[in-house]
């Protein structure tokens, strides 16, 4: 499966921006975007893709930016620039397009996360990884189970994918196994979040899983199974180890309980 790139996977970082609109976090923190805001000491650019190159099952490092110069100027960052293992692309108009871009000439696997991705570790990549590798995937996402992450965070999550087999929160890492399995970032196009706005799940996976979805029929493998045939090819549902995989840094609030999850690793580790 990582034949094509000697055993190594290709990281795809989102560190996009809205057109025109300043986030309350960059804001606050006085920056021109939100991936470059300080999380417990370090921007959260920086955070994941030092965690992104900790670990060894990650080759190339992409970067896909509006604004990249406030990026490269990290130094940890201009330094992996500067061995030729990080490379820039540009942002389009959304997020699929832009997943589209920075994908163009990589080599596949690929493993695409956001920049706000904060508490991964590297064994949490290496772990996504290996269980997509493992699953022999055309594309893959991450989940974590509900429990795990009410373990991390009581009282932020309120709405779960609720399968039979359980409920589960989306984890914003997804795996492209292949070239032709890159149709599936068309899943992306309403920003993700499909507990939310349940027309997304009708457009992206059809009517009827979302029948399915939303009275709970199945395992999260059957409905993925459902979907895969709508695509074509296999869609993975990848169960992580941890719920902190699923908490990202959206906003004030989620920017707290990822500082206070941080601190508390700081002090056991």
């Amino acid at each position: 499966m990582t034949s094509e790139n000697n055993g190594k996977v290709t990281a795809l970082i989102m560190a996009g921006k809205r057109s025109g609109v300043l986030d309350p976090l960059a804001e606050r923190a006085g920056v021109a975007q939100k991936c470059v805001v300080p999380v417990g000491g370090m921007p959260m650019i920086e955070r994941v893709v030092m965690n992104v190159a900790a670990s060894p099952r990650i080759g190339e490092i992409r970067v896909v930016a509006h604004e990249p110069d406030e990026i490269a100027a990290v130094p940890s960052i201009a330094k992996l620039v500067e061995e030729g293992r990080l490379v820039f692309k540009p942002g389009a108009f959304n997020l699929v397009d832009s997943v589209f871009a920075g994908a163009e000439g990589a080599s596949y696997p690929i493993l695409i996360t956001t920049a706000d991705n904060c508490l991964w570790l590297p064994e949490d990549f290496t772990e996504f990884a290996d269980k997509a590798i493992a699953s022999g995937a055309g594309a893959a996402a991450a989940l974590a189970r509900k429990q795990d992450v009410i373990a991390a965070d009581p009282v932020g999550q309120k709405k779960f994918y609720e399968f039979s087999d359980g409920g589960y929160s989306n984890c914003n890492a997804y795996w492209i196994g292949h070239a032709q399995a890159l149709s599936a970032a068309e899943i992306m196009r309403g920003g993700g979040q499909f507990v939310k706005f349940p027309s997304r799940i009708a457009k992206a996976f059809g009517v009827v899983n979302l029948i399915r979805f939303f009275l709970g029929w199945g395992t999260k493998e059957k409905l993925f199974e459902q979907v895969s045939r709508r695509f074509g090819f296999s869609l993975v549902p990848i169960e992580m180890d941890h719920g902190y995989c699923a908490i990202d840094v959206d906003n004030q609030r989620t920017f707290e309980v990822t500082e206070k999850l941080l601190t508390k690793r700081l002090a056991t580790a």
